[in-house]
């Protein structure tokens, strides 16, 4: 900045007041270029409002032109409340300001990681600290200059959903394309999801996704969930040709219903296809994957962590099979720690084990 300051004061001294005028306007018509090509608001700093206040004020009524971060409106408002000075601190401080620990560590995730505002109140519920909310975190992080990262489904489909969401799951398929020294593969992975908790299984990915190896997951899928108190008894699925008649009498085995969607309708499985949109957007798609091994490897990982630390709205910001923890009013830093998974790929905020 220095390298261009000095030159723009020397040429400004030695210009006559039309020459200025011409200056003046060119650096507005450059900076409505710029402020064009930035999305969003800009939120500044303390010490920026200060710089700005400090070469603002003397300029009286000519700053409503000038202005294009801000409106005049809130230049006004930063210029009344610098005039009363401490009047307008004791309050903030003393009532409506989170503690310094919370504040840091919701700046700590917020910079460790690409999560938003919702995101990271999950890891703050993870950690019993609920006396804050999304707002909350929003404004610190404005307060820092830190920028973060539609249910269409009918009144009876939600209807039918709520009443058998606690022993109702979902079932359906992706496939992604692997790299082998045979050239590229295409192989298909089978997810199963439960609508109460949001957790998921996913099984082994094949080449050859044909009526044998449906039945084979199903059959495995049963044997992991049955004995369960909550016990899965209704699958619910598209209208898929891997969906065999196999399929159907493996889960009619078990006692367990099917409920096959009506055609064309892939709304009414979103849940599923949200949860394959996660597992390709935060996993599947940072990696080049290699073969069978390595992708069953990074789904195993993947699946671990998001049933155990990744959080969840539906799950009031807590992992799928998380316990609800004690409710804490400080937070001792020392006791958290950050623990990677899949190879590092994503973080977990965490209290250390006793």
């Amino acid at each position: 900045m220095s390298l261009i300051f000095h030159p723009l004061l020397a040429l400004i001294a030695s210009v006559t007041d039309r020459q200025l005028a011409r200056y003046v306007e060119f650096l507005k018509e450059e900076n409505k270029i710029l402020r064009s090509r930035v999305h969003g608001q800009i939120h500044t700093k303390p010490h920026e409002r200060e710089r700005l206040l400090k070469l603002g004020k003397p300029l009286g009524r000519a700053i409503e032109e000038l202005l294009t971060i801000v409106s005049p409106s809130t230049f006004y408002r930063w210029l009344r409340d610098a005039g009363q000075g401490s009047k307008r601190k004791s309050p903030v401080s003393s009532g409506r300001r989170k503690p310094r620990e919370v504040r840091e560590l919701v700046i700590q995730i917020a910079k460790s990681t690409s999560f938003g505002y919702t995101r990271i109140l999950g890891e703050l519920r993870k950690l019993g600290i609920k006396k804050i909310s999304r707002q909350t975190v929003r404004n610190i992080l404005k307060e820092e200059g830190i920028q973060p990262g539609p249910n269409r489904t009918s009144d009876s489909w939600q209807s039918f959903i709520d009443r058998h969401a606690k022993t109702l799951w979902a079932v359906d398929f992706f496939s992604v394309k692997t790299v082998t020294k045979k050239g590229l593969q295409e192989l298909y992975v089978m997810v199963w999801l439960c609508m109460t908790t949001r957790e998921l299984i996913v099984s082994p990915c094949t080449a050859h996704p044909n009526a044998a190896w449906v039945t084979q997951q199903t059959d495995a899928f049963l044997e992991q969930t049955i004995s369960r108190d909550e016990k899965p008894a209704i699958i619910m699925h598209d209208r898929d040709t891997k969906f065999t008649q196999e399929f159907i009498n493996k889960l009619k085995q078990k006692g367990v219903q099917h409920n096959a969607l009506p055609k064309a309708s892939p709304n009414l499985n979103g849940r599923c296809e949200r949860v394959i949109f996660t597992l390709k957007h935060e996993c599947l798609k940072k990696f080049i994957i290699f073969g069978k091994r390595h992708l069953d490897h990074l789904m195993t990982e993947f699946t671990a962590y998001y049933n155990t630390h990744r959080s969840h709205t539906e799950r009031e910001h807590l992992p799928p099979l998380a316990t609800v923890p004690e409710e804490v009013m400080t937070v001792d830093r020392d006791e958290i720690v950050v623990r990677s998974y899949v190879g590092g790929l994503v973080r977990s905020f965490e209290r250390k084990v006793a």
